[in-house]
Protein backbone atom coordinates (compact mmCIF):
# COMPACT_ATOMS: atom_id res chain seq x y z
CA UNK A 1 0.00 0.00 0.00
CA UNK A 2 1.50 3.30 -1.16
CA UNK A 3 1.86 6.01 1.83
CA UNK A 4 -0.18 9.38 1.89
CA UNK A 5 3.09 11.27 0.79
CA UNK A 6 3.51 9.16 -2.15
CA UNK A 7 -0.21 9.13 -3.63
CA UNK A 8 0.23 13.02 -3.04
CA UNK A 9 2.80 13.70 -5.25
CA UNK A 10 0.90 11.34 -8.04
CA UNK A 11 -2.06 13.67 -7.35
CA UNK A 12 0.03 16.52 -7.97
CA UNK A 13 1.90 15.53 -10.90
CA UNK A 14 -2.01 14.61 -12.46
CA UNK A 15 -2.87 18.08 -11.55
CA UNK A 16 -0.29 19.75 -12.87
CA UNK A 17 -0.65 18.22 -16.47
CA UNK A 18 -4.44 19.25 -15.96
CA UNK A 19 -3.68 22.51 -15.20
CA UNK A 20 -0.69 22.29 -18.29
CA UNK A 21 -3.62 21.81 -21.01
CA UNK A 22 -6.47 24.61 -19.12
CA UNK A 23 -3.60 27.12 -18.55
CA UNK A 24 -5.67 30.33 -19.85
CA UNK A 25 -8.60 28.96 -18.08
CA UNK A 26 -7.27 28.63 -14.28
CA UNK A 27 -4.57 30.51 -12.66
CA UNK A 28 -1.70 28.32 -10.70
CA UNK A 29 -3.33 29.34 -6.99
CA UNK A 30 -6.25 27.27 -7.66
CA UNK A 31 -3.61 24.43 -8.95
CA UNK A 32 -2.27 24.72 -5.42
CA UNK A 33 -5.47 24.28 -3.77
CA UNK A 34 -6.71 21.73 -6.02
CA UNK A 35 -3.38 20.11 -5.04
CA UNK A 36 -3.83 20.37 -1.36
CA UNK A 37 -7.02 18.96 -1.07
CA UNK A 38 -6.43 16.18 -3.17
CA UNK A 39 -4.08 15.19 -1.13
CA UNK A 40 -5.56 15.41 2.41
CA UNK A 41 -8.64 13.90 0.83
CA UNK A 42 -6.55 11.03 0.08
CA UNK A 43 -4.43 10.47 3.40
CA UNK A 44 -6.66 11.35 6.00
CA UNK A 45 -10.20 10.43 4.59
CA UNK A 46 -10.12 6.68 6.19
CA UNK A 47 -9.99 8.33 9.50
CA UNK A 48 -12.92 8.63 11.99
CA UNK A 49 -13.32 9.79 15.91
CA UNK A 50 -16.95 8.02 16.15
CA UNK A 51 -17.53 5.35 19.49
CA UNK A 52 -18.79 1.87 18.22
CA UNK A 53 -21.91 1.51 20.15
CA UNK A 54 -22.60 -2.25 21.93
CA UNK A 55 -25.35 -2.59 23.68
CA UNK A 56 -25.00 -3.28 27.20
CA UNK A 57 -25.44 -6.91 28.67
CA UNK A 58 -28.54 -6.74 31.09
CA UNK A 59 -29.48 -10.23 32.85
CA UNK A 60 -32.49 -10.90 32.47
CA UNK A 61 -34.75 -14.61 33.81
CA UNK A 62 -35.43 -16.85 30.83
CA UNK A 63 -39.29 -16.67 32.39
CA UNK A 64 -41.49 -14.87 35.09
CA UNK A 65 -41.68 -15.98 38.29
CA UNK A 66 -45.26 -15.86 38.82
CA UNK A 67 -46.83 -18.58 36.92
CA UNK A 68 -50.47 -19.45 37.20
CA UNK A 69 -53.26 -21.08 34.62
CA UNK A 70 -54.58 -17.75 33.36
CA UNK A 71 -51.19 -17.02 32.42
CA UNK A 72 -49.88 -18.25 28.85
CA UNK A 73 -46.74 -17.66 27.56
CA UNK A 74 -47.30 -16.27 23.96
CA UNK A 75 -47.26 -12.99 22.69
CA UNK A 76 -50.55 -10.59 23.54
CA UNK A 77 -52.49 -8.88 21.17
CA UNK A 78 -51.36 -5.27 20.28
CA UNK A 79 -55.15 -4.45 20.88
CA UNK A 80 -55.03 -5.70 24.59
CA UNK A 81 -57.83 -4.06 25.69
CA UNK A 82 -60.37 -5.95 23.44
CA UNK A 83 -59.61 -8.88 26.24
CA UNK A 84 -62.52 -6.91 28.32
CA UNK A 85 -64.94 -7.16 25.81
CA UNK A 86 -66.27 -3.72 26.22
CA UNK A 87 -67.52 -1.57 23.30
CA UNK A 88 -67.04 1.13 25.23
CA UNK A 89 -63.47 0.84 26.33
CA UNK A 90 -62.98 0.60 22.47
CA UNK A 91 -64.72 3.54 21.66
CA UNK A 92 -62.74 5.59 23.87
CA UNK A 93 -59.48 4.05 23.04
CA UNK A 94 -59.83 4.82 19.61
CA UNK A 95 -61.32 8.18 19.98
CA UNK A 96 -57.89 8.80 22.48
CA UNK A 97 -56.05 7.97 19.66
CA UNK A 98 -57.03 10.89 17.28
CA UNK A 99 -57.46 13.42 19.99
CA UNK A 100 -55.04 13.39 23.11
CA UNK A 101 -53.21 16.24 22.77
CA UNK A 102 -50.09 15.58 24.63
CA UNK A 103 -49.85 12.05 21.63
CA UNK A 104 -49.90 14.99 18.90
CA UNK A 105 -47.18 16.72 20.69
CA UNK A 106 -45.04 13.64 20.73
CA UNK A 107 -46.14 13.40 16.73
CA UNK A 108 -44.92 16.64 16.04
CA UNK A 109 -41.53 16.11 17.86
CA UNK A 110 -40.87 13.56 14.71
CA UNK A 111 -41.92 16.18 12.50
CA UNK A 112 -39.28 18.41 14.16
CA UNK A 113 -37.01 15.41 14.51
CA UNK A 114 -36.85 15.11 10.32
CA UNK A 115 -36.31 18.62 10.10
CA UNK A 116 -33.02 18.49 12.54
CA UNK A 117 -32.08 15.36 10.61
CA UNK A 118 -32.42 16.96 6.94
CA UNK A 119 -30.28 19.86 8.63
CA UNK A 120 -27.18 17.76 9.68
CA UNK A 121 -27.38 16.19 6.30
CA UNK A 122 -27.61 19.75 4.39
CA UNK A 123 -24.47 20.48 6.29
CA UNK A 124 -22.04 18.02 4.75
CA UNK A 125 -22.50 19.86 1.17
CA UNK A 126 -21.03 23.20 0.29
CA UNK A 127 -22.98 26.23 1.82
CA UNK A 128 -23.69 29.92 0.08
CA UNK A 129 -22.14 32.14 2.90
CA UNK A 130 -23.49 35.25 1.41
CA UNK A 131 -24.94 36.93 -1.82
CA UNK A 132 -24.04 40.49 -1.66
CA UNK A 133 -25.24 43.57 -4.07
CA UNK A 134 -23.80 46.90 -3.34
CA UNK A 135 -23.69 50.13 -5.03
CA UNK A 136 -20.78 52.88 -3.26
CA UNK A 137 -20.17 56.66 -3.85
CA UNK A 138 -16.28 57.05 -3.62
CA UNK A 139 -14.84 60.66 -2.76
CA UNK A 140 -11.29 60.40 -2.04
CA UNK A 141 -9.27 63.22 -0.50
CA UNK A 142 -6.99 65.61 -2.02
CA UNK A 143 -4.51 65.45 0.66
CA UNK A 144 -4.40 61.90 0.98
CA UNK A 145 -1.06 59.59 0.19
CA UNK A 146 -0.47 58.37 -3.59
CA UNK A 147 -2.89 61.15 -4.51
CA UNK A 148 -2.49 61.54 -8.37
CA UNK A 149 -4.25 64.48 -9.98
CA UNK A 150 -4.72 63.18 -13.10
CA UNK A 151 -7.36 60.89 -11.61
CA UNK A 152 -10.54 61.11 -10.67
CA UNK A 153 -11.38 60.53 -7.28
CA UNK A 154 -14.79 60.79 -7.41
CA UNK A 155 -16.24 57.55 -8.77
CA UNK A 156 -18.84 54.74 -7.95
CA UNK A 157 -17.75 51.19 -7.36
CA UNK A 158 -20.93 48.70 -8.60
CA UNK A 159 -20.29 44.92 -7.30
CA UNK A 160 -22.62 41.75 -7.47
CA UNK A 161 -21.75 37.89 -6.40
CA UNK A 162 -22.01 35.36 -3.54
CA UNK A 163 -19.40 33.81 -0.97
CA UNK A 164 -19.23 30.13 -0.61
CA UNK A 165 -17.51 27.71 1.14
CA UNK A 166 -17.30 23.81 1.83
CA UNK A 167 -15.46 22.23 4.87
CA UNK A 168 -14.63 18.85 4.10
CA UNK A 169 -15.20 15.83 6.59
CA UNK A 170 -12.23 14.32 7.13
CA UNK A 171 -12.72 13.73 10.92
CA UNK A 172 -16.32 12.19 10.69
CA UNK A 173 -17.76 15.56 12.43
CA UNK A 174 -20.75 15.83 9.85
CA UNK A 175 -21.27 12.11 9.65
CA UNK A 176 -21.07 11.58 13.43
CA UNK A 177 -23.52 14.66 13.55
CA UNK A 178 -26.00 13.10 10.46
CA UNK A 179 -25.70 9.41 12.66
CA UNK A 180 -26.70 11.19 16.56
CA UNK A 181 -29.82 13.19 14.72
CA UNK A 182 -30.76 9.34 12.82
CA UNK A 183 -30.49 8.36 15.70
CA UNK A 184 -32.70 10.91 17.86
CA UNK A 185 -35.01 10.92 14.82
CA UNK A 186 -35.68 7.57 15.39
CA UNK A 187 -36.05 7.54 19.60
CA UNK A 188 -38.89 10.46 18.86
CA UNK A 189 -40.66 7.70 17.08
CA UNK A 190 -40.01 5.58 20.07
CA UNK A 191 -41.33 8.50 22.31
CA UNK A 192 -44.46 8.58 20.28
CA UNK A 193 -44.97 4.50 20.65
CA UNK A 194 -44.14 5.32 24.43
CA UNK A 195 -46.91 7.92 24.86
CA UNK A 196 -49.48 5.61 22.62
CA UNK A 197 -48.78 2.51 25.50
CA UNK A 198 -49.18 5.28 28.18
CA UNK A 199 -52.34 6.56 27.04
CA UNK A 200 -53.70 2.94 25.98
CA UNK A 201 -52.98 2.06 29.67
CA UNK A 202 -53.91 5.32 30.74
CA UNK A 203 -57.34 5.30 29.30
CA UNK A 204 -58.44 1.70 30.42
CA UNK A 205 -57.49 2.36 33.81
CA UNK A 206 -59.57 5.72 34.22
CA UNK A 207 -62.06 3.82 32.58
CA UNK A 208 -61.76 0.76 35.26
CA UNK A 209 -61.85 3.72 37.90
CA UNK A 210 -64.83 4.75 36.80
CA UNK A 211 -66.59 1.60 36.80
CA UNK A 212 -65.50 1.07 40.30
CA UNK A 213 -67.01 4.26 41.80
CA UNK A 214 -70.34 4.04 39.92
CA UNK A 215 -70.32 0.27 41.90
CA UNK A 216 -69.19 1.84 45.01
CA UNK A 217 -71.62 4.22 44.24
CA UNK A 218 -74.28 2.12 43.60
CA UNK A 219 -73.56 -1.02 46.59
CA UNK A 220 -73.45 2.29 49.40
CA UNK A 221 -77.34 3.04 48.40
CA UNK A 222 -78.29 -0.30 48.53
CA UNK A 223 -76.75 -0.67 51.50
CA UNK A 224 -78.63 2.67 52.78
CA UNK A 225 -81.61 1.44 51.76
CA UNK A 226 -81.64 -1.94 53.51
CA UNK A 227 -80.38 0.15 56.67
CA UNK A 228 -83.45 2.13 56.22
CA UNK A 229 -85.42 -0.05 56.71
CA UNK A 230 -83.54 -1.32 59.89
CA UNK A 231 -83.91 2.16 61.06
CA UNK A 232 -87.90 1.99 60.30
CA UNK A 233 -87.88 -1.74 62.35
CA UNK A 234 -86.00 -0.36 65.09
CA UNK A 235 -88.29 2.81 65.67
CA UNK A 236 -92.07 0.78 65.16
CA UNK A 237 -90.33 -1.58 67.85
CA UNK A 238 -89.57 1.03 70.05
CA UNK A 239 -93.14 3.03 69.61
CA UNK A 240 -94.36 -0.29 70.46
CA UNK A 241 -92.03 -0.81 73.84
CA UNK A 242 -90.70 -3.95 73.00
CA UNK A 243 -86.93 -2.02 72.76
CA UNK A 244 -85.29 1.04 74.27
CA UNK A 245 -85.16 4.43 72.31
CA UNK A 246 -81.06 3.28 72.25
CA UNK A 247 -81.66 1.45 68.93
CA UNK A 248 -83.24 3.78 67.03
CA UNK A 249 -80.48 6.42 67.68
CA UNK A 250 -77.42 3.60 67.26
CA UNK A 251 -79.55 2.45 63.46
CA UNK A 252 -79.84 6.25 62.38
CA UNK A 253 -75.89 6.97 63.25
CA UNK A 254 -75.20 3.88 61.08
CA UNK A 255 -77.25 5.56 58.73
CA UNK A 256 -76.08 8.56 58.45
CA UNK A 257 -72.74 7.73 58.38
CA UNK A 258 -72.95 5.40 55.25
CA UNK A 259 -74.95 8.46 53.80
CA UNK A 260 -72.22 10.74 54.32
CA UNK A 261 -70.17 8.29 52.09
CA UNK A 262 -71.96 9.16 49.03
CA UNK A 263 -70.85 11.95 48.32
CA UNK A 264 -67.32 11.82 48.57
CA UNK A 265 -67.60 8.79 46.48
CA UNK A 266 -69.60 10.63 43.96
CA UNK A 267 -66.86 13.40 44.03
CA UNK A 268 -64.20 10.49 42.79
CA UNK A 269 -66.49 9.50 39.92
CA UNK A 270 -66.93 13.00 38.73
CA UNK A 271 -63.25 13.92 39.05
CA UNK A 272 -61.86 10.55 37.24
CA UNK A 273 -65.12 11.09 33.87
CA UNK A 274 -63.13 14.89 33.92
CA UNK A 275 -59.40 12.90 33.78
CA UNK A 276 -60.86 10.89 30.63
CA UNK A 277 -61.99 14.03 29.60
CA UNK A 278 -58.54 15.28 29.01
CA UNK A 279 -56.78 12.52 27.88
CA UNK A 280 -59.79 12.61 24.69
CA UNK A 281 -58.60 16.25 24.18
CA UNK A 282 -62.33 17.14 25.08
CA UNK A 283 -63.68 19.52 28.27
CA UNK A 284 -64.48 18.12 31.92
CA UNK A 285 -67.87 17.42 31.73
CA UNK A 286 -68.95 15.90 28.14
CA UNK A 287 -67.71 12.04 28.68
CA UNK A 288 -70.85 11.27 29.94
CA UNK A 289 -72.64 10.31 27.14
CA UNK A 290 -70.07 8.26 26.08
CA UNK A 291 -70.41 6.13 29.18
CA UNK A 292 -74.02 5.40 28.51
CA UNK A 293 -74.87 1.37 27.33
CA UNK A 294 -72.25 -0.10 29.50
CA UNK A 295 -71.83 -0.39 33.19
CA UNK A 296 -70.06 -2.85 35.83
CA UNK A 297 -66.61 -3.22 36.40
CA UNK A 298 -64.31 -4.44 33.12
CA UNK A 299 -63.81 -8.06 33.53
CA UNK A 300 -60.98 -9.38 31.63
CA UNK A 301 -62.11 -13.12 29.59
CA UNK A 302 -60.14 -16.57 28.69
CA UNK A 303 -56.31 -16.41 29.59
CA UNK A 304 -53.53 -13.45 29.20
CA UNK A 305 -50.69 -13.89 27.21
CA UNK A 306 -47.32 -12.77 28.22
CA UNK A 307 -44.13 -13.07 26.33
CA UNK A 308 -40.55 -14.18 27.71
CA UNK A 309 -38.38 -11.69 29.43
CA UNK A 310 -35.97 -11.46 27.00
CA UNK A 311 -39.39 -9.74 23.82
CA UNK A 312 -39.01 -7.10 26.43
CA UNK A 313 -35.86 -5.41 24.66
CA UNK A 314 -37.75 -5.36 21.30
CA UNK A 315 -41.28 -4.45 22.84
CA UNK A 316 -40.70 -1.65 25.26
CA UNK A 317 -40.49 1.64 23.24
CA UNK A 318 -38.88 3.26 26.21
CA UNK A 319 -36.07 0.97 25.75
CA UNK A 320 -35.74 1.39 22.43
CA UNK A 321 -35.20 4.86 23.30
CA UNK A 322 -32.73 4.92 26.16
CA UNK A 323 -30.98 2.40 23.40
CA UNK A 324 -30.98 4.51 20.72
CA UNK A 325 -30.21 7.50 22.70
CA UNK A 326 -26.97 6.06 24.01
CA UNK A 327 -26.03 5.63 19.97
CA UNK A 328 -26.83 9.08 19.48
CA UNK A 329 -25.08 10.33 22.24
CA UNK A 330 -22.07 8.02 21.07
CA UNK A 331 -21.99 9.80 17.95
CA UNK A 332 -21.29 12.99 19.86
CA UNK A 333 -18.52 12.34 21.08
CA UNK A 334 -16.85 11.64 17.37
CA UNK A 335 -18.28 15.16 16.75
CA UNK A 336 -16.43 16.64 20.18
CA UNK A 337 -13.54 14.58 19.51
CA UNK A 338 -13.24 15.77 15.65
CA UNK A 339 -12.54 19.43 16.80
CA UNK A 340 -8.98 18.13 18.16
CA UNK A 341 -8.38 17.75 14.63
CA UNK A 342 -7.94 20.31 11.66
CA UNK A 343 -10.41 21.52 9.44
CA UNK A 344 -10.17 21.71 6.41
CA UNK A 345 -12.13 24.23 4.23
CA UNK A 346 -12.64 25.36 0.66
CA UNK A 347 -13.77 28.70 0.01
CA UNK A 348 -13.76 31.40 -2.66
CA UNK A 349 -16.12 34.29 -3.88
CA UNK A 350 -16.96 34.75 -7.47
CA UNK A 351 -18.86 38.34 -8.49
CA UNK A 352 -19.18 41.80 -10.99
CA UNK A 353 -16.95 44.82 -10.68
CA UNK A 354 -17.12 47.45 -12.21
CA UNK A 355 -16.98 51.24 -11.60
CA UNK A 356 -18.07 54.48 -13.08
CA UNK A 357 -14.99 57.55 -13.21
CA UNK A 358 -17.61 60.09 -12.92
CA UNK A 359 -19.58 58.85 -9.24
CA UNK A 360 -22.87 59.40 -8.36
CA UNK A 361 -22.41 63.14 -9.34
CA UNK A 362 -23.02 61.78 -13.02
CA UNK A 363 -26.04 62.50 -14.17
CA UNK A 364 -25.72 59.13 -16.33
CA UNK A 365 -27.40 56.36 -14.21
CA UNK A 366 -26.15 53.14 -16.12
CA UNK A 367 -23.72 51.09 -15.11
CA UNK A 368 -21.66 50.39 -17.68
CA UNK A 369 -19.88 47.23 -18.34
CA UNK A 370 -21.12 45.48 -15.09
CA UNK A 371 -22.59 42.41 -16.87
CA UNK A 372 -19.56 41.85 -19.26
CA UNK A 373 -16.59 39.40 -19.16
CA UNK A 374 -14.07 41.50 -18.09
CA UNK A 375 -16.07 42.55 -14.95
CA UNK A 376 -15.46 39.10 -13.56
CA UNK A 377 -13.67 38.53 -10.37
CA UNK A 378 -13.59 35.22 -8.31
CA UNK A 379 -10.88 34.16 -5.64
CA UNK A 380 -10.50 30.30 -4.52
CA UNK A 381 -8.57 28.44 -2.02
CA UNK A 382 -7.72 26.08 1.04
CA UNK A 383 -8.18 27.34 4.48
CA UNK A 384 -6.94 25.43 7.56
CA UNK A 385 -8.16 25.95 10.70
CA UNK A 386 -6.37 23.53 13.87
CA UNK A 387 -7.11 25.61 17.30
CA UNK A 388 -3.85 24.99 19.09
CA UNK A 389 -4.19 27.24 21.96
CA UNK A 390 -7.92 26.25 23.24
CA UNK A 391 -6.76 26.04 27.13
CA UNK A 392 -8.35 21.98 26.93
CA UNK A 393 -11.94 23.36 26.23
CA UNK A 394 -11.75 20.48 23.45
CA UNK A 395 -10.82 17.71 25.75
CA UNK A 396 -13.34 18.15 28.69
CA UNK A 397 -16.03 18.69 26.04
CA UNK A 398 -15.14 15.13 24.55
CA UNK A 399 -15.09 14.15 28.22
CA UNK A 400 -18.29 15.99 29.01
CA UNK A 401 -19.62 13.99 25.92
CA UNK A 402 -18.36 10.50 26.98
CA UNK A 403 -19.64 10.62 30.42
CA UNK A 404 -22.91 11.43 29.06
CA UNK A 405 -22.60 8.46 26.65
CA UNK A 406 -21.93 6.59 30.23
CA UNK A 407 -25.09 7.43 31.47
CA UNK A 408 -26.94 6.88 28.91
CA UNK A 409 -25.44 2.99 28.75
CA UNK A 410 -26.06 2.85 32.38
CA UNK A 411 -29.75 3.87 32.17
CA UNK A 412 -30.46 2.17 29.18
CA UNK A 413 -29.26 -1.28 31.89
CA UNK A 414 -31.81 0.34 34.30
CA UNK A 415 -34.37 0.60 32.25
CA UNK A 416 -34.49 -3.14 31.14
CA UNK A 417 -34.46 -4.23 34.49
CA UNK A 418 -37.14 -1.68 35.50
CA UNK A 419 -39.03 -3.06 32.88
CA UNK A 420 -38.47 -6.60 33.75
CA UNK A 421 -40.13 -5.38 37.48
CA UNK A 422 -42.75 -3.70 36.04
CA UNK A 423 -43.48 -6.86 34.39
CA UNK A 424 -43.34 -9.39 37.40
CA UNK A 425 -45.55 -6.60 39.64
CA UNK A 426 -47.97 -6.58 37.54
CA UNK A 427 -48.25 -10.25 37.27
CA UNK A 428 -48.21 -11.05 40.86
CA UNK A 429 -50.74 -8.31 41.04
CA UNK A 430 -52.98 -9.86 38.59
CA UNK A 431 -52.74 -13.37 39.53
CA UNK A 432 -53.19 -12.49 43.47
CA UNK A 433 -56.24 -10.50 43.04
CA UNK A 434 -58.12 -13.01 41.42
CA UNK A 435 -57.26 -14.92 44.53
CA UNK A 436 -58.26 -12.49 46.34
CA UNK A 437 -61.80 -11.89 44.41
CA UNK A 438 -62.77 -15.34 45.27
CA UNK A 439 -61.94 -15.34 49.21
CA UNK A 440 -63.92 -11.76 48.94
CA UNK A 441 -66.51 -13.52 47.44
CA UNK A 442 -67.35 -15.88 49.44
CA UNK A 443 -66.87 -13.28 52.38
CA UNK A 444 -69.69 -11.10 51.11
CA UNK A 445 -71.91 -13.95 50.52
CA UNK A 446 -71.52 -14.38 54.16
CA UNK A 447 -72.28 -11.10 55.16
CA UNK A 448 -75.21 -11.03 53.23
CA UNK A 449 -76.58 -14.00 54.69
CA UNK A 450 -75.06 -12.70 58.32
CA UNK A 451 -77.20 -9.32 57.84
CA UNK A 452 -80.46 -10.79 56.49
CA UNK A 453 -80.59 -13.22 59.58
CA UNK A 454 -79.38 -10.31 62.10
CA UNK A 455 -82.38 -8.00 60.80
CA UNK A 456 -84.85 -11.78 60.95
CA UNK A 457 -83.89 -12.13 64.57
CA UNK A 458 -83.76 -8.98 65.88
CA UNK A 459 -87.59 -8.41 64.49
CA UNK A 460 -88.86 -11.36 66.17
CA UNK A 461 -86.61 -10.45 69.18
CA UNK A 462 -84.26 -12.67 70.03
CA UNK A 463 -80.90 -10.29 69.61
CA UNK A 464 -80.23 -7.09 70.18
CA UNK A 465 -79.77 -4.26 67.61
CA UNK A 466 -76.24 -4.24 68.33
CA UNK A 467 -75.91 -7.65 66.36
CA UNK A 468 -77.90 -6.07 63.29
CA UNK A 469 -74.97 -3.04 63.20
CA UNK A 470 -72.66 -5.51 62.88
CA UNK A 471 -73.85 -6.95 60.29
CA UNK A 472 -74.36 -4.45 58.24
CA UNK A 473 -71.77 -2.50 58.80
CA UNK A 474 -69.31 -5.99 57.53
CA UNK A 475 -71.75 -6.19 54.82
CA UNK A 476 -70.95 -2.85 53.54
CA UNK A 477 -67.23 -3.34 54.25
CA UNK A 478 -67.39 -6.52 52.76
CA UNK A 479 -68.92 -5.68 49.39
CA UNK A 480 -66.92 -2.27 49.28
CA UNK A 481 -63.86 -4.70 49.39
CA UNK A 482 -64.73 -6.98 46.94
CA UNK A 483 -65.38 -4.09 44.10
CA UNK A 484 -62.28 -2.96 45.27
CA UNK A 485 -60.70 -6.20 44.42
CA UNK A 486 -62.34 -6.72 41.49
CA UNK A 487 -60.99 -3.47 40.59
CA UNK A 488 -57.92 -4.34 40.91
CA UNK A 489 -57.50 -7.24 38.94
CA UNK A 490 -58.44 -4.86 36.11
CA UNK A 491 -55.85 -2.74 37.09
CA UNK A 492 -53.48 -4.74 37.61
CA UNK A 493 -54.08 -6.76 34.28
CA UNK A 494 -53.90 -3.19 32.85
CA UNK A 495 -50.54 -2.53 34.39
CA UNK A 496 -49.19 -5.78 33.03
CA UNK A 497 -49.66 -4.96 29.54
CA UNK A 498 -48.21 -1.48 29.83
CA UNK A 499 -45.06 -2.91 31.57
CA UNK A 500 -45.10 -5.41 28.28
CA UNK A 501 -45.05 -2.43 26.14
CA UNK A 502 -48.22 -3.43 23.99
CA UNK A 503 -50.67 -1.29 21.59
CA UNK A 504 -47.66 0.64 20.22
CA UNK A 505 -48.04 -1.42 17.02
CA UNK A 506 -50.96 -0.25 15.69
CA UNK A 507 -49.75 3.46 15.19
CA UNK A 508 -49.59 2.92 11.25
CA UNK A 509 -53.09 2.62 11.06
CA UNK A 510 -53.56 6.44 11.86
CA UNK A 511 -51.76 9.45 11.14
CA UNK A 512 -48.77 10.53 13.54
CA UNK A 513 -50.56 13.86 13.49
CA UNK A 514 -54.11 14.82 13.02
CA UNK A 515 -55.11 15.70 9.22
CA UNK A 516 -56.40 19.23 10.22
CA UNK A 517 -53.28 20.16 12.08
CA UNK A 518 -50.59 19.23 9.42
CA UNK A 519 -52.67 21.15 7.03
CA UNK A 520 -52.39 24.27 9.32
CA UNK A 521 -48.52 23.95 9.04
CA UNK A 522 -48.13 23.61 5.60
CA UNK A 523 -50.23 26.56 5.38
CA UNK A 524 -47.87 28.73 7.88
CA UNK A 525 -44.60 27.12 7.12
CA UNK A 526 -43.43 25.83 3.41
CA UNK A 527 -41.96 21.71 5.35
CA UNK A 528 -41.81 20.31 1.90
CA UNK A 529 -41.82 16.93 2.05
CA UNK A 530 -41.32 16.34 5.18
CA UNK A 531 -45.10 16.72 6.34
CA UNK A 532 -46.00 13.76 3.81
CA UNK A 533 -43.08 11.22 4.19
CA UNK A 534 -44.45 7.50 4.88
CA UNK A 535 -45.78 6.46 8.52
CA UNK A 536 -42.45 5.07 10.42
CA UNK A 537 -42.25 1.00 10.05
CA UNK A 538 -44.18 -0.43 12.80
CA UNK A 539 -41.14 -2.60 13.65
CA UNK A 540 -38.45 -1.38 16.07
CA UNK A 541 -35.92 0.27 13.85
CA UNK A 542 -31.92 0.98 14.52
CA UNK A 543 -29.84 3.59 13.09
CA UNK A 544 -27.06 1.50 11.01
CA UNK A 545 -23.90 2.51 13.07
CA UNK A 546 -20.79 1.33 11.28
Amino acid sequence: MRRASEIGRDTSLDTRAQLRRTRSRKPPAIAGALSLVSVLSLGLSGCATSVKYNRPEVKLNQGWQQQDTRVEARAQDAAWWRTFEDPTLDRLIEMAHSQNLPLQTAGLRIFEARAQLAFAVGRKYPQIQQAFANATAVGQSENAPNTIAAVDRHYGDFQVGFDAAWELDFWGRYKGDIQAQTAEHLATIADYDTALVSLNAEVARTYAVIRTFEVLVALTRTNVGLQEEGLRIADARFKHGATSELDVWQARTLLESTRATIPLLETSLVQARNALAILLGQPPGSVEPLLAGSSGIPTPRGTVGVSVPADLLRRRPDIRTAELRSMAQGDRIGVARADLYPRLSLFGSVGLQTSTATGFRSTNTSVPNLFSTGSIFFGIGPRIIWPFFNYGRIKNNVRIQDARFQQGLVDYQNTVLLAAREVEDGLVGYVKSQESATFEQNAADAARQSADLAMVQYREGAVDYQRVLDAQRILLQEETTLAQTRSSIATNLIALYKALGGGWELRPQQPIVPEPLRAEMEKRTDWGDLLSQPQPSPEPQTPDHK
